[in-house]
């Protein structure tokens, strides 16, 4: 197994391997970022080259797609009969590119995301993304289950990458959601933590629509069975009302608000929240 890192995320991948007895050998362009690995086990490659030669299995998990290039690119090692497994962030477009330039020089390719914080890579807690040919990565599933939770999302190599930046929107989503309420309640003397009890409650509340709303988006029937969007619309003018009169920022209610009063005059004021996906849909 080789494993070409970069940065702490990189570092805690190779030590996951090796804390669960994996040979690894490492490579970064900074070979002092690799002291502790290999005085924890691991072996140093002298090179890209020399790393992508070691084994059957590399993981690469650099700062973005264009150092991929130019590592592997810059490469002429033989890579046929290699797994090369890409957790590097970047977009759909580029994870597929890099499973193109991968295959044309006899690689297999998957591409991968990290859902979790360094410390945390190593646990059940660190969720570890991939997405490319099923068979490539049943090949290997026991060894990337020293990562974390490992999930298969299907054989198109962007997946993981739009799964991971949809990901990202829930999370600044709910923060940012979390953010406004917080700064309305300090207006009136509610400190952060005592109102993050209650945000909490609600977000898992939010959390048990999802599967229900989700059929009613893959069906396109959106039935008002908790409110109507009219009604949702109602709520959020009140938000907006409150927020100014507290004299804090209403640009996050007015955002949704918009969006909801273009689906209401599109006639869909009498359909249940989740119809807004059509403007979510839209180029704007």
């Amino acid at each position: 197994m080789a494993t070409s890192l970069d940065l702490h995320t990189g570092r805690a991948l190779a030590a996951a391997f090796l804390k669960a007895g994996h040979p690894t050998t490492v490579w970064n362009r900074t070979t002092s970022k690799a002291d502790q690995l290999v005085a924890d086990g691991a072996r140093l490659a002298s090179s890209a080259d020399d790393a992508l030669k070691t084994g059957g299995l590399t993981i690469i998990c650099v700062t973005d797609y264009e150092v991929v290039r130019e590592l592997l690119g810059a490469s002429d090692a033989e890579l046929h009969g290699t797994t090369l497994i890409n957790l590097t962030s970047g977009s759909s477009a580029q994870a597929r590119e890099a499973a193109r330039w991968a295959e044309q020089r006899g690689a297999r390719y998957l591409d991968g995301a990290v859902m979790a914080i360094p410390s945390a890579i190593g646990t059940e807690e660190a969720v570890i993304l991939h997405s490319g040919p099923e068979a490539d990565f049943a090949a290997h599933k026991s060894t990337l289950k020293a990562l974390g939770t490992v999930t298969h999302l299907g054989a198109d190599h962007g997946l993981a990458s739009l799964y991971d930046v949809a990901g990202l929107a829930m999370m600044w989503s709910v923060l940012n959601a979390w953010l406004q309420g917080t700064a309305l309640l300090r207006t009136a003397g509610v400190d952060a933590a005592t109102y993050a009890t209650f945000a909490r409650q609600m977000a898992v509340g939010v959390a048990d629509w999802l599967p229900g709303y989700a059929e009613q988006i893959d069906a396109d029937f959106f039935p008002p069975e908790v409110a109507t969007l009219e009604t949702d619309a109602r709520a959020m003018a009140h938000l907006i009302e409150e927020s100014e009169a507290a004299g804090i920022n209403t640009e996050l209610p007015k955002l949704i608000k918009a969006m909801a009063d273009r689906a209401i005059a599109a006639g869909h004021g009498e359909e249940q929240y989740p119809v807004l996906i059509g403007e979510f849909m839209q180029r704007r």
